[in-house]
């Protein structure tokens, strides 16, 4: 957390003790009038969200941020929820080469890897051995792989450890499976589905605007057929997250587009049970390393796009999910505050961001999660993958 934001950080818990009416009341009129918009029962507009992302006054900043908190605690709640999980990546070749990746490697590569469907399930019997209720995973594009390979890998889990939650494949793996074994999106989600597979990470989402998208990622699917494949998912019957993956080539009013692409598709489906915002980790990525990028969000646009997230989903999407991984334990710990209710997983392995520079990424112990959640004066919750409370923990 840098210096800037330690002193708006400051102001803000002073307008926090003098309560929200008050600290809007000291707004600009037309900030605090959207802000107030999701107490009335209204939405917010696109355009609202991308005023809400540019403001930098410090009293327009504390209701945003005190009002998201205020919206969090009516509609979830003070419990803060995480899952205790295992990270899978199960093979890091990849043929997409996208800017902000530098998890991938090319067949030849010293730093290739493929994991046998046997190092699977044993990675599977250890994350259950620390008690781990799901495994989620994801791969790079492998040129050698098709559908029947992600089926095989539930077969795999599901042989290892019966109960386990499958958690696995993005909307571009699903799209990517399908088209391999020459059949619609919708059968080959009901394949996986047969053989017991779980829910969907709504990844590779990124910015869902095609200039963007061009620049940072132009081996994956387009917009439209991301925003395809997760209708497919959930008409399916099948759940999914979803994610933003910003602070590179982006600007606000990106941002604001990507949300009312979400907002619309959980208003059709009612698919989609959390929404994620992944800042971009720039240091060994492409994009950064050529001068195309950014160094990622400012710590402020982290804060703004927990409390924006809030706001604009509210009565759509209820659980907001900090990073960890991307921001660090600390920060995370305040953007809780901030309109966030779910502290993610423990992961116990995850890859694709230390190697793009990140500091964190390879275990949270579940006890860190619960200390952290003791000190904001709120109750930790272990939950399922769906958002089912699984133990309850009192201070």
């Amino acid at each position: 957390m840098d210096d800037k934001l330690k002193d708006i950080i400051s102001v803000i818990e002073e307008n926090r003790e003098t309560g929200f009416e008050a600290t809007l009341a000291k707004s600009n009129k037309e900030i605090a009038n959207i802000i107030e918009k999701p107490f009335l029962g209204k939405e917010i507009k696109e355009e609202e969200a991308e005023k809400l992302f540019l403001t930098d006054d410090v009293n327009d900043l504390s209701s945003l941020v005190i009002g998201a908190d205020l919206a969090r605690k009516e509609d979830v709640g003070d419990d803060v929820t995480y899952v205790v999980n295992r990270n899978i990546n199960f093979t890091n070749i990849c043929n997409t080469y996208c800017g902000f990746c530098n998890f991938m490697a090319p067949e030849g590569d010293p730093r290739a890897y493929f994991l046998t469907m046997d190092e699977i399930k044993e990675k599977v019997h250890e994350a259950r051995e620390n008690g781990a209720t799901e495994v989620c995973m994801q791969g790079g594009m492998h040129p050698d792989i098709d559908g029947n390979f992600y089926v095989q890998i539930i077969k795999s889990v599901k042989e290892a450890v019966p109960d386990m939650h499958t958690h696995c494949f993005s909307p571009f793996e699903v799209h990517y499976g399908a088209n391999s074994l020459k059949m619609p999106i919708g059968e080959f989600v009901k394949m996986l589905k047969d053989v017991g597979h779980g829910t969907f990470p709504g990844t590779a989402a990124e910015i869902l605007s095609e200039d963007v998208r061009k620049i940072i990622a132009p081996g994956k699917i387009t917009t439209d057929q991301w925003v395809d494949t997760i209708k497919e998912i959930h008409k399916a019957g099948m759940k999914t997250t979803s994610t933003i993956m910003y602070g590179h080539v982006d600007k606000p009013f990106h941002w604001a587009r990507h949300f009312e692409v979400i907002r619309q598709i959980q208003k059709e489906t009612k698919g989609i049970t959390e929404f994620v915002p992944l800042r971009f980790i720039p240091w060994d990525t492409r994009l950064y390393k050529r001068g195309i990028s950014r160094e990622g969000p400012t710590d402020l646009d982290q804060l703004k796009m927990y409390a924006v997230s809030r706001l604009y989903f509210r009565n759509i999407i209820n659980n907001i999910q900090v990073s960890w991984v991307k921001q660090g334990p600390e920060f995370a710990q305040y953007c809780l505050k901030a309109g966030a209710n779910d502290f993610g997983g423990t992961l116990m392995e995850e890859k694709i961001t230390t190697a793009a520079g990140g500091k964190f990424g390879q275990y949270f112990p579940p006890e860190e999660f619960r200390k952290l959640t003791f000190e904001i004066n709120r109750r930790p919750v272990e939950r399922s993958t769906s958002y089912d409370y699984l133990k309850v923990f009192e201070n």
